[in-house]
């Protein structure tokens, strides 16, 4: 099925189109951001309608459906993560993740304030679990695109999937894109991602988003682990139609906090994002009717020194501002015209009242 795609133009999020004439849908991830309080995880669904997201973003899986508790070498955290303190894998998800039994609450409350709410499932137990909860559609996170299984649990549930990509290569996209097809997904958001945290700037590459579309027909997005806001906002400017990003309670501290938005900064963020979505417009070189109203800063034709009526132009007309006058395009072929009236300095040079023939 390799270069043979399923076109998608666009596609419904719950209740929301995403796609080319679309504004982009924009996702605050919670993960791991609410440092093990319930209260805090609530709070933070509050802060994102209050934002203005479209969609919340949750983890679910435990400790033991990502990893193994072991302490082998293989599964201890490297010191050069920024994670290196919780020492092995497992007591990371441990501290990190999203108890199962809070789910039910985040998705009514997110329900009641009427934003979207969805998960990352990182196991098949999870995304039946999900299914329970009615979840509207998949997030698989870039370390599980190589999953094949999971893929096939979330492809056969029918409903559209986030696929991110950060720690796969071509050839992983191409076979988790095939395999999510084959088995019943046609709606798919492919998101350009950095796995690193915070991700540097230059290893960030937002071009390639631009090459998935070409590659695989999909709807294109970015989840984004940079600092600050720049990357997301460049993102739309060049066709993203998803925004993923971190947000977290100002002051709090947790395992997630360090290359996340604060609530105010991520608000202010999507605020940049509309502006940008609005100065996009399309293709058009008329003059919009505010830019009309700036016509007096045009250059034109004007009069420089008095001319008296049959007297030549030549030496007494000057393109300067404003632009009521004729175009400066005209000034040499003007020079050779005679007045047909008395001008005065700051008259208009317009064809009314110049004349090729002062015999005519």
């Amino acid at each position: 099925m390799d270069g043979k795609y399923l076109q998608v133009e666009k596609i419904l999020l719950n209740k929301t189109y995403v796609g080319d004439d679309y504004p982009a849908y924009i996702i605050g991830e919670i993960s791991g951001n609410h440092g093990g309080d319930l209260s805090t995880a609530l709070h933070l669904i509050e802060q994102a309608k209050n934002m203005g997201v479209n969609a919340v973003k949750l983890q679910t899986y435990t400790a033991d459906t990502i990893t193994i508790n072991s302490d082998k070498e293989d599964f201890k955290i490297p010191d050069s993560s920024p994670w290196k303190e919780s020492k092995t894998l497992h007591s990371l998800y441990a501290e990190a993740y999203t108890p199962w039994e809070w789910h039910k609450k985040l998705f009514e409350k997110a329900r009641q304030l009427e934003i979207d709410i969805f998960s990352s499932p990182f196991d098949e137990t999870a995304v039946d679990f999900l299914e329970e909860l009615e979840a509207p559609f998949y997030k698989i996170a870039s370390p599980e695109i190589v999953d094949l299984n999971l893929l096939k649990k979330v492809a056969s549930t029918g409903k559209p999937v986030i696929l991110s990509t950060g720690l796969a290569v071509l050839e992983d996209i191409k076979l988790a894109i095939n395999t999510l097809n084959e088995h019943g997904c046609e709606d798919i958001v492919l998101l350009k991602c950095s796995t690193s945290y915070p991700a540097k700037f230059e290893e960030v590459n937002l071009l390639t988003m631009e090459d998935y579309k070409k590659k695989f027909d999909v709807v294109i997005g970015i989840s984004d682990h940079t600092e600050g806001a720049a990357v997301p906002i460049a993102a739309v400017a060049l066709g993203a139609k998803v925004i993923e990003k971190h947000f977290v309670n100002k002051g709090d501290t947790t395992v997630d906090s360090f290359f996340s938005l604060e609530v105010e900064s991520f608000k202010n963020m999507i605020e940049d994002i509309r502006k940008v979505e609005k100065s996009l417009g399309d293709i058009n070189y008329d003059l919009t009717e505010s830019v009309k109203e700036n016509v007096w800063a045009k250059r034109s034709l004007y009069v420089s020194k008095n001319v008296k009526k049959g007297e030549i132009l030549k030496g007494n007309i000057k393109s300067v501002r404003p632009g009521y006058g004729l175009h400066p395009m005209y000034f040499d072929e003007v020079s050779s015209y005679f007045a047909t009236k008395d001008l005065e300095i700051g008259d208009r040079v317009t064809w009314d009242v110049i004349t090729r023939d002062i015999n005519k």
